[in-house]
């Protein structure tokens, strides 16, 4: 049983114990999970899975999401704020992606809102938000990882207060995380960046 420690994958390099559980965890940890991520477009994306988490466990989104890709046309913000009612039906239809209606309407709404916002104005306040590393501990357990930070907070006011819906505290905070704003990696990981 873990301790909650960085622990030795199926090729011997110590990885975060959550990454540990499937293959794909495995890849995703390894390629994408603390990386940073820039683009309106890439980070719409990554807002738009991590609501579609909510309640549910990242392993069920990692594996539909080339279903989401495919249904919200590339997470291409002017293309999904152009969806019509006959799309939203198509969506809530999909077996392919989470059927949930508020959070299928959440990323059309927000999609709309973000296609009034001037290019790399998302890229731009997601990143305004990324804490000073210098000032982070670094999580030697999974214990040492939190849900929400002040800076998830703030990010999670600034986008409520233009507009967007499902980017609560916590989901902000996941946010960060995936799209390498923190590092979240403990100590001994492989992923871990150089302090």
């Amino acid at each position: 049983m873990s301790d909650g420690t960085a622990l030795a994958g199926p090729d011997g390099a110590a990885r975060c114990p959550w990454a540990l559980s499937t293959p794909d965890y495995v890849t995703y940890h390894d390629e994408e999970w603390g990386r940073p991520v820039h683009g309106d477009d890439a980070l719409f994306e990554r807002l738009s899975l991590e609501a579609f988490q909510s309640g549910l466990s990242w392993i069920t989104i990692l594996r539909r999401r080339p279903g989401f890709r495919a249904a919200f046309a590339g997470f291409e913000i002017a293309s999904v704020a152009a969806f019509t009612d006959t799309d939203r039906d198509r969506l809530l239809a999909d077996t392919g992606i989470i059927r949930n209606r508020a959070k299928i309407d959440a990323t059309l709404a927000n999609a709309r809102a973000l296609a009034g916002w001037a290019p790399g104005e998302l890229d731009e306040l997601i990143w305004s938000h990324a804490p000073d590393p210098a000032g982070r501990p670094v999580p030697r357990t999974l214990a040492d990882v939190p849900a929400v930070t002040a800076e998830s907070t703030a990010l999670s006011k600034a986008l409520k207060k233009k507009g967007l819906r499902f980017v609560g505290p916590t989901t902000a905070y996941a946010l960060m995380q995936a799209c390498g704003l923190v590092d979240d990696h403990l100590a001994g990981c492989v992923s871990r960046t150089a302090a």
